[in-house]
């Protein structure tokens, strides 16, 4: 399994054959998309959500009700490749098996409604080797614009470190609650990098002695 951080929020998997692409959003470089077998989506905001990045492959999309209605009305040229998953449906993505998981953006203020976010929770079969375990399944979180865990054990946690809703205590608690052995940063394009490398050096200090490891790539980097 191979997984390549790209701009901001997106990142790209590939396994066994398969490419799928998350939120390959405004911030994300084109190049991102090539070769995507399917593409997810977790919410509309611009940052995850890009019409040019999706023209640029012809991958099914996947995506909850609130995207696809954003793309019907402003890139209809697209609704063809758009398929809806509902909050909680399992389904298949370029062969593997995903799980939508919650149904709610984090709050940013108690005054702005709220956008509906679903994360993806992708299982890999035969990919144990994140968890030590030959041949065993290897589950991958990419949570949207959320601090709500799916619920079960991960084995990779695509960890916000950046956001106007966020801040680091939180991201801190999220990735312990979490308890992935292996914590990827995205949704990394919001800090300067000086900023960047604080919420590092917080993350590190609390994840590491508890046995997790924390990583941010830089743009085209494989985790």
């Amino acid at each position: 399994m191979r997984i390549t951080k790209f701009g901001h929020a997106c990142v790209r998997i590939e396994h066994e054959g398969a490419t799928i692409v998350l939120d390959p959003g405004g911030f994300t470089s084109p190049e991102a998309v090539d070769g995507a077998d399917a593409v997810l989506i977790t919410h509309q905001h611009p940052d995850h959500l890009d019409a040019a990045n999706l023209r640029r492959t012809d991958a099914p999309v996947l995506t909850i009700g609130a995207v696809a209605a954003a793309i019907a009305a402003d890139a209809p040229d697209l609704s063809e490749r758009v398929s809806v998953v509902a909050p909680g449906e399992r389904f298949t993505a370029a062969g593997v098996q995903v799980e939508a998981v919650n149904e709610k953006h984090a709050v940013i203020h108690p005054e702005y409604d709220r956008f509906d976010n679903s994360g993806y929770l992708l299982t890999l079969p035969g990919a144990g080797q994140n968890t030590g375990q030959d041949g065993a399944a290897t589950t991958v979180f990419h949570p949207g614009d959320s601090l709500d865990g799916p619920g079960r054990p991960v084995d990779v946690l695509l960890l916000p470190v950046s956001a106007p809703w966020l801040r680091i205590r939180d991201a801190i608690d999220f990735a312990r609650g979490t308890a992935a052995p292996r914590n990827l940063a995205i949704h990394d394009q919001v800090y300067s990098d000086a900023g960047l490398a604080m919420a590092d050096a917080h993350l590190r200090t609390f994840l590491e002695p508890a046995g997790l490891e924390y990583a941010r790539l830089a743009e085209g980097q494989d985790l």
